[in-house]
């Protein structure tokens, strides 16, 4: 599965050094893109155009709550905590390390739950996954950092930075901010090794999610694996087109997703009708446009006609999204 990016790691690493200016660019580029997706597959509305306006600019955005500028903005904190510790060897990163990157997190956000590991059972909202107890946590912490990040000599870097972000978010450490603190994680172990930081973009949410949950009710992680190892593949192209210059890094495509009016048009229900199923969960947004118009892939259609059906048997909200999501 590796192959490939060993073969492009390589092939970037033949235009080392790259220029300044090439990699202040590049830097910027991921500073939004991966505030921006992370963010939004924790449900923060924030465009990716806001959220550009929030990390670069400081400016507040009209209509969106402080706790999504504060979710911008930690995350654009934590990644730069990140990127401080690129040059320090694997095995010198540390539980310590790893409770300060949360805490960037949630600083403003939940300042009692920051840095800290829970103290109380969690559930994850529609998913059958049962998560350990609370009390095992620092005992499971502590052989995390030594098994997976201290003892994982001579295995591929991907391999590694994957199955760091699938062991944090299964042991579940926090009470909240998990997702994105595995994320970052990842990238850390991946930029250590030379490889660039890899997104997983808004419209592979569904897939990214059901891909975890798979893997955490006991089946195979190699559809959560190939996810990664896609989206590392993808930022090694985007850098060595760059190093090759040819091209710019530029926003996730909005080609063949459906506006909400369309979806609603297709599948003849109303706009608020499709607006207050994914409101409550049932159906995933794709991606957001710059003007804040919600983007939705075409397998929502048959999702919709899932709902559609399950509300004829008199199913609540509840019921069908624990249904969908199980699906």
């Amino acid at each position: 599965m590796y192959e490939t990016l060993t073969q492009k790691k390589a092939a970037l690493d033949g235009f080392r050094p790259l220029p300044p200016e090439l990699v202040s660019n590049l830097d910027d580029w991921f500073r939004v893109e991966l505030t921006y997706s992370s963010n939004a597959i924790e449900g923060n509305t924030l465009t990716r155009q806001e959220t550009a306006l929030v990390v670069e600019k400081g400016l507040t955005v009209r209509g969106k709550s402080l706790s999504e500028h504060l979710e911008a903005h930690n995350h654009a904190k934590a990644l730069d905590f990140v990127r401080s510790m690129v040059e320090r060897p694997r095995e010198a990163f540390s539980e310590l390390d790893l409770l300060r990157l949360h805490g960037l997190i949630l600083q403003g956000i939940d300042d009692q739950n920051a840095g800290r590991y829970r103290s109380v059972p969690v559930r994850i909202s529609g998913s059958m996954v049962v998560l350990p107890n609370h009390v095992k946590v620092p005992r499971l912490m502590a052989d995390f950092i030594d098994q997976v990040l201290v003892h994982s000599q001579g295995q591929h870097p991907v391999d590694v930075a994957t199955r760091a972000h699938y062991e944090l978010v299964t042991i579940h450490p926090f009470a909240d901010g998990n997702g994105r603190t595995a994320r970052l994680l990842m990238n850390l172990l991946l930029m250590q090794q030379g490889y660039p930081p890899a997104i997983i973009a808004m419209r592979q949410r569904e897939r990214y999610i059901s891909s975890l949950e798979k893997a955490q009710l006991g089946g195979s992680r190699e559809d959560f694996d190939k996810i990664i190892a896609r989206a590392v593949e993808r930022s090694l192209d985007l850098y060595l087109r760059a190093a090759k210059g040819e091209d710019a890094p530029q926003a996730a495509p909005t080609a063949g997703l459906l506006r909400i009016g369309e979806l609603a048009k297709i599948t003849s229900q109303t706009v608020p009708t499709i607006r207050y199923w994914t409101q409550h969960g049932l159906l995933r947004i794709a991606n957001r446009t710059d003007g804040g118009y919600t983007l939705y892939e075409k397998t929502q259609i048959n999702r919709v006609e899932q709902i559609v059906a399950l509300k004829k048997q008199r199913w609540s909200l509840a019921e069908i999204k624990a249904q969908l999501d199980s699906s």
